[in-house]
């Protein structure tokens, strides 16, 4: 959705109004999922914010981060939800943010990944991933900036 030019999105709007037929079609079942990166760095903010108060990562209820996220949406000139009826009307039924993993999360991946490929975990393999990771913040090293997209390409790499 951040990189859809704004306005663009409203076709979609008769799909997610009250009416749900649409030229004799029923979309009542139909489900949209719209994706965007946008309010990121507030969802990261947040969490680091959390964990410097000693909350854990998964105490951060989703109703802490509608309001950031849907103020970075609207904040945003160029999002494709820019001053769309389609926020201004409510209905988008849900916001699922995906937070930013921590060095155990992306352990777990590693685990995950080497028993996809049938291989024993080892334990220098493992650290050998985790520290070729990328950590923010640089003081804290506590979230991976690519999450767990990279892990499977390191992992060949480190075997």
């Amino acid at each position: 959705m951040d990189k859809l030019a704004p306005g663009l999105i409203e076709v979609l709007r008769p799909f997610l109004g009250s009416s749900w037929v649409v030229y004799g079609t029923n979309y009542r079942k139909a489900i949209f999922i719209f994706i965007s990166n946008t309010g990121g760095e507030q969802i990261n903010q947040l969490v680091l914010e959390a964990w410097r108060s000693r909350r854990e990562r998964e105490e951060i209820r989703v109703q802490e981060l509608e309001p950031v996220i849907s103020q970075a949406v609207l904040d945003n000139p160029n999002h494709g939800f820019w001053r769309s009826g389609i926020m201004e009307e409510h209905l988008l039924d849900a916001l699922v943010p995906f937070l930013p993993l921590q060095r155990h999360h992306v352990q777990h991946c590693v685990l995950n990944e080497l028993a996809q490929l049938g291989l024993e975990p080892r334990d220098e393999v493992v650290q050998a991933v985790l520290d070729s990771t990328t950590f923010f913040p640089e003081d804290e090293q506590l979230f991976s900036s690519n999450g767990c997209k990279t892990v499977a390409s390191r992992i060949a790499f480190f075997l």
